[in-house]
């Protein structure tokens, strides 16, 4: 890779500087990201041998303009149609391709948008991953939401109108325990119809427990699906290692999950190579497991506390929805959710076009959503947030945002029965 990430040592506590220095001079933290550390589960699996096959064989310049004209032209989309798609030939075609992803997107989904809010319970995390606000060495408000806190954030969200939460953890077992965010789970049935959760990979039983507390879905962030680059950006934790990580989806499936969501972080890698492993990755175990619901984010890099020295390979707005139409003609009965990381306006854009879910009244801080939704100020000390976001708008201003732009907003599909 000729473009690097680092975290400059001038923000480090000394204390947390010396234990960067002696974990970084042990040969543990030299491990082999392709090996399983204790207490990972092996499963057997095919689908990752299927994904890196195809992403391995992936030659951008071989695609010509005939060949994304006919991808375009077929009812549909192959694996290769999908890799013209993809390509820097098919740039374009951007138009083409956006008539064509409306055109599935309405077949499929109507002109419904669903709407759903993240709730940050703890950020800290075990992990050094060099482009995360969150990483271990980072020096951080660090904050871990009690049970009481816990309800009081929720509350003040379902208040808000919300009927679907996602509920995210920094990646730290210690602090952030299964039985911790299980608790967290059957909190939130209480106050919302649909509960989906994005923490740090775990074993299929730990799912199984996680779904019998409340948890409908999972969402795991690959963050790059090249093992090299992946290597060079989690230089330590359990985060680690590669493979675990690439069949949380599988696990959490297994356990009995009605539905699992996949993303790469795009900027990190060669992107076109990411965009289609993560996809191919929903291709197979949607083969594989028929029954399951499954969907696709698409988050680009964005600033994080304390790090103004990232530098991400260039994914602007107009590959982005290159990317978003290619999943759509691709996968058209996926889900594609577009995060508060982009813009108001390309978001408006895009759930006409491509996307089906968006986030709404969002925070990436710990224990702030009082002071958000309310502009009470709270006498507790809030976590730093995980990185900054772009569009801040209310449920409220979303939902007549959309509803202005002839959509249908959906908070919940779901009856329990």
């Amino acid at each position: 890779m000729n473009h690097l990430f680092f975290v400059d040592s001038g923000h480090l506590t000394p204390e947390a500087l010396a234990k960067k220095h002696r974990l970084e001079n042990d040969p543990s933290s030299r491990k082999n990201h392709m090996e399983y550390l204790p207490g990972m589960e092996v499963i057997e699996s095919d689908v990752c041998a299927k994904v890196m096959e195809q992403m391995n064989s992936f030659d951008d310049s071989k695609y010509t303009a005939e060949d994304v004209r006919a991808a375009l032209e077929h009812d549909t989309c192959t694996i290769e149609d999908f890799k013209a798609l993809l390509s820097s030939a098919a740039k374009p075609f951007l138009e083409q391709m956006a008539g064509r992803a409306r055109q599935e997107t309405s077949r499929h989904f109507g002109n419904t948008v669903y709407l759903f809010t993240p709730l940050y319970i703890a950020n800290y995390c075990e992990n050094y991953c060099v482009y995360c606000g969150f990483h271990c060495y980072n020096h951080i408000n660090r904050r871990k939401l009690s049970m009481e806190e816990m309800e009081k954030e929720m509350r003040i969200i379902a208040d808000s109108g919300i009927e679907e939460i996602l509920i995210l953890t920094g990646e730290s077992r210690s602090r952030s325990s299964v039985e911790y965010i299980g608790g967290a789970c059957r909190l939130a049935r209480n106050y919302f119809r649909m509960v989906g959760l994005e923490i740090y990979p775990v074993n299929t039983e730990e799912y199984r427990y996680l779904h019998e507390c409340g948890a409908d879905y999972v969402t795991v962030f690959q963050e790059t699906y090249d093992p090299e680059a992946y290597e060079k950006l989690h230089l330590l934790g359990h985060k680690r290692v590669w493979p675990y990580r690439f069949d949380a989806q599988e696990r959490a499936l297994r356990g009995g999950m009605r539905g699992v969501a996949f993303s790469a972080l795009l900027g990190l890698s060669d992107f076109r190579k990411d965009a289609l492993a993560s996809a191919l990755h929903v291709y197979y175990l949607q083969r594989k497991y028929p029954h399951a619901e499954m969907s696709l984010s698409c988050p680009r890099l964005r600033p994080i506390v304390n790090n103004d020295k990232i530098s991400p390979l260039d994914v602007h707005e107009t590959e982005l929805c290159q990317i978003l139409c290619a999943y759509r003609i691709f996968l058209p009965f996926v889900g594609i959710t577009v995060s508060s990381r982009e813009s108001a306006r390309f978001r408006n854009g895009i759930v006409k076009i491509a996307a089906t879910r968006v986030s709404a009244g969002v925070s990436t801080g710990v224990g702030d959503h009082e002071s958000k939704y309310t502009g009470k100020k709270s006498d507790e000390v809030q976590g730093d947030e995980q990185f900054e976001i772009d569009d801040s708008r209310s449920l409220d201003t979303m939902y007549r945002d959309l509803a202005e732009e002839g959509l249908q907003p959906v908070l919940n599909e779901y009856l329990d029965v």
